[in-house]
């Protein structure tokens, strides 16, 4: 049984847009409750009686949440669509999903695990920093970096970023190196848009190759790029697990 939430929620929950952005469309006159405008943004719905529109078009509640596990390649939008013209991440999932959406992002010359499903809840968890998660990237700088350099461990204890943002603290370790360049581990539990890459700068290691294999539990071992497929019950239970919180009644695990 669905419960009265606030119209900015169910928007978001109906995988239409954030909540900001619902505020925004509600004050430019874009949603409709039982025909009539609304621009109060402390107005609740009823989802199980109350009908909405966003543009005309009516929204509904999911009746499943769907969960899929995309390893993106490099130089696709994260986006659901971009207005000039490029390749999105949705290009490369199949036809016959519901409208999800993607949990974060991965940059246009950044690839690997990318999350993508029409669970506000779980997007929340992931990407809000206050919930700690751990997210997981093999990065490939350019030079030579030993596991005890003090540049290492300048972003173990946190750096300040150019725009003046400090980090929290980063797990990290090198894994390999060609005699020119090194690869390593690193795990971190924001998401500061290019923060990797910049982190790396601030230390004079610019990174060169940049793959996300983690977020919480779930990992891309063994699915090739470009290639999608849905998370199994034990993948969407550990990440509500990693959170610490409870998984919707509405989640839909079955293989793709």
């Amino acid at each position: 049984m669905t419960k009265p939430m606030r119209l900015q929620k169910f928007l978001s929950k109906a995988g239409v847009c954030s909540r900001r952005k619902g505020e925004q469309a509600m004050r430019d006159g874009r949603v409709r409750v039982n025909g009539e405008v609304c621009r109060t943004l402390g107005t609740k719905v009823d989802p199980a009686c109350d009908r909405v529109e966003f543009d005309g078009q009516p929204v509904t509640l999911p009746d499943a949440f769907v969960y899929v596990l995309l390893n993106k390649p490099t130089r696709y939008i994260t986006t659901l669509d971009d207005p000039r013209g490029r390749r999105t991440v949705v290009d490369l999932l199949p036809d016959n999903l519901p409208r999800i959406w993607p949990v974060g992002r991965l940059d246009w010359d950044s690839e690997g695990l990318l999350l993508m499903t029409n669970d506000g809840k779980l997007t929340n968890l992931i990407t809000h920093p206050s919930h700690d998660m751990p997210k997981t990237y093999a990065v490939k700088v350019r030079g030579l970096v030993r596991e005890d350099s003090p540049e290492l461990e300048r972003l173990r204890q946190g750096v300040e970023l150019d725009d003046g943002y400090v980090t929290r603290p980063a797990q990290l370790h090198v894994t390999r190196d060609n005699g020119r360049n090194t690869w390593l581990e690193i795990v971190i539990h924001e998401g500061k848009n290019r923060q990797i890459r910049r982190m790396f700068d601030t230390i004079d290691y610019p990174v060169m190759t940049l793959r996300r294999i983690a977020i919480g539990p779930v990992r891309i071992d063994g699915l090739s790029s470009g290639d999608s497929r849905h998370l199994t019950p034990e993948e969407v239970a550990a990440l509500y697990d990693q959170a610490d919180a409870s998984m919707p009644d509405r989640a839909n695990t079955s293989p793709a």
